[in-house]
């Protein structure tokens, strides 16, 4: 068994794999094998089990009609990969179209891999099945870029947060993001320190989202910020191939967006009580679903004025 080496910050991973040469998934793997007690052949099965749903959920939301009961899903994958009008290009259309397709299949109660969280769970699919078709990578390769991806989620989830409860949604699509965007550094052949720009500048992108789900339903606004999500992932790896420095190194972002997020009210972090979901047309949109169930409760900033004024 390969000794486990665990690493809490960027900084060492990189100082680690530097003094190694070993490529940036061989120490998360080694951590996988130790943690699971098991070989290196079973954790690479396991890998591409998890890649084939993620396919599948993207072809599933991209091919069929979804549509979710609260009504808010509507084939937004479908629609968008059909579109015959490019933005962009029609590779950025697919880009879009697969992140949105793998989140809706979500949202409709499909099978989807947690990357890091359902909630994101479009922006890995997304960007891995892209970059895989553009580039001609073997499955090898990809796989390699996951467990990239998910010793990115490590470092984030004991640092900061991976949930939008605690974090808002910068900890949700914000570390999906940094995740594909470190990943795709990767697996198109960038340096460690490259793909740990692409983190710190995905992060930079992304700090401050607030997390406001309508009527607290993974679907609105979540499923589009998985597709901007995406695009900033490509963005940052863009970025970060052509060896722009972040100057705000990867950890120091990383400590940001900790405390953004316990600065963040409440309201703001997955309870449905604020920003988009406190609009008149998302409690009309709820009403309509949940009709008498339906409570809000949502605290105003008058309320809270009042409450300290009284204190």
């Amino acid at each position: 068994m390969q000794n486990s080496v665990s690493f809490t910050s960027f900084a060492a991973w990189l100082a680690y794999c530097t003094s190694t040469g070993e490529p940036l998934y061989r120490p998360v793997l080694d951590r996988e094998m130790h943690e699971k007690g098991t070989s290196e052949a079973q954790i690479m099965a396991g890998l591409a089990h998890a890649y084939a749903v993620m396919k599948e959920a993207a072809h599933t939301g991209a091919t069929q009609a979804l549509h979710s009961l609260s009504g808010m899903v509507q084939g937004a994958g479908r629609k968008t990969a059909a579109s015959t009008l490019h933005v962009i290009s029609a590779e950025f259309t697919g880009l879009i179209a697969q992140a949105l397709a793998a989140k809706e299949t979500n949202a409709c109660m499909g099978k989807v891999v947690a990357a890091p969280t359902a909630g994101a769970s479009g922006i890995l699919p997304g960007y891995f099945t892209t970059l895989q078709k553009l580039h001609n990578l073997p499955d090898t390769t990809v796989l390699e870029g996951l467990l990239v991806s998910a010793g990115v989620g490590l470092i984030i989830q004991r640092n900061a947060s991976l949930a939008g409860s605690v974090g808002g949604c910068q900890a949700e699509t914000g570390s999906a993001a940094a995740m594909a965007a470190a990943a795709g550094c990767y697996m198109l052949g960038g340096t460690p320190q490259q793909a740990f720009n692409a983190v710190a500048i995905t992060i930079q992108c992304m700090l401050g989202l607030v997390c406001d789900p309508v009527g607290g339903l993974v679907e609105i606004p979540c499923i589009v910020r998985n597709a901007s999500a995406v695009a900033i992932a490509a963005s940052s790896t863009q970025i970060a191939l052509a060896d722009v420095d972040a100057v705000i190194p990867a950890d120091e972002c990383i400590t940001a967006m900790a405390e953004v997020g316990m600065s963040m009210e409440t309201r703001y972090k997955e309870t449905a009580q604020g920003g988009l979901a406190a609009t008149p047309t998302a409690k009309r949109i709820m009403r309509q679903f949940l009709g008498d169930d339906l409570v809000i409760l949502q605290p105003t900033l008058g309320d809270n004025l009042a409450t300290a004024t009284e204190q």
